[in-house]
């Protein structure tokens, strides 16, 4: 990928760079995203469902088949790709303010990036949460109750439902953690959305944070997204390639793959 020479101009000037990630930089870990072409619910409309709070409390047979599907996650063994790795090393260079992830996949920290530089808007996979007194428990150890026998496994502490502690459709974001993203985009002066479709809410209006405070937007996504026209620039190339390409120019270092 060639930088357009108004884009190569003026990407070395960022100092505070907040970074929105969506399910597409994770495709080449090979979980795939939800809207694309060929993503999760294009292909099954109906597996939608399993992300719907009212549906996963109020039908027994849509938690266990959340349950079968959690055994089967790709986010269980896959691996950060270069992207990931693209971000960590901007971190590194001191540029990056903060990336507010929509990914649940943990892929991010795995890379190396910084715990407090993670804000994982949509919770994450990696534990599980009673929706009755909140008590968290790693993914793995519920997982083995699955694979034991229990179809839909209580909490072990009051016997209440149990999800993983993720946002679904229908459930509020935790405020602070809504918050702090909010800070991130109108606390920087470049905002990339990567691998994201822009389309769901609050996430998507952390574009117009960023830009209503100043920011330069630069949007890195293989599909169009309601947000390009607002933005500076539009990369359609694919993010394990471009990422990496634009963070060099920023940074003007060397990025190596993801192990």
């Amino acid at each position: 990928m060639d930088l357009p020479d108004s884009l190569a101009a003026w990407l070395p000037q960022a100092r505070s760079i907040t970074v929105l990630t969506g399910a597409g930089i994770s495709t080449d870990s090979g979980i795939p995203d939800f809207r694309g072409p060929q993503g999760v619910w294009t292909r099954d409309p109906a597996a939608a469902a399993l992300s719907s709070i009212d549906a996963y409390l109020s039908d027994p047979a849509v938690r266990r088949r959340s349950w079968q599907a959690r055994l089967h996650h790709p986010g269980l063994t896959a691996r950060p790709n270069a992207g990931h790795a693209a971000l960590v090393e901007l971190e590194r260079a001191g540029r990056l303010r903060a990336v507010v992830t929509q990914n649940i996949d943990g892929l991010h920290q795995a890379a190396g990036s910084g715990p407090g530089t993670v804000i994982e808007i949509h919770g994450t996979m990696h534990e599980v949460e009673c929706l009755a007194c909140g008590l968290r428990t790693p993914m793995r150890q519920v997982l083995r109750r699955v694979e034991q026998g229990e179809e839909d496994p209580p909490c072990p502490e009051c016997g209440g439902i149990q999800k993983s502690a993720t946002i679904s459709f229908g459930q509020a974001l935790r405020p602070d953690v809504l918050e702090a993203a909010v800070r991130a985009a109108r606390e920087c002066d470049l905002f990339l959305a990567v691998g994201t479709s822009l389309t769901v809410h609050p996430a998507a209006g952390l574009c117009l944070e960023a830009v209503e405070h100043g920011a330069r937007l630069v949007i890195v996504n293989a599909e169009p997204t309601p947000y390009d026209p607002v933005a500076d620039a539009v990369v359609r190339e694919p993010i394990s390639a471009s990422l990496p390409r634009l963070v060099r120019a920023i940074a003007g270092a060397p990025i190596d793959g993801a192990s």
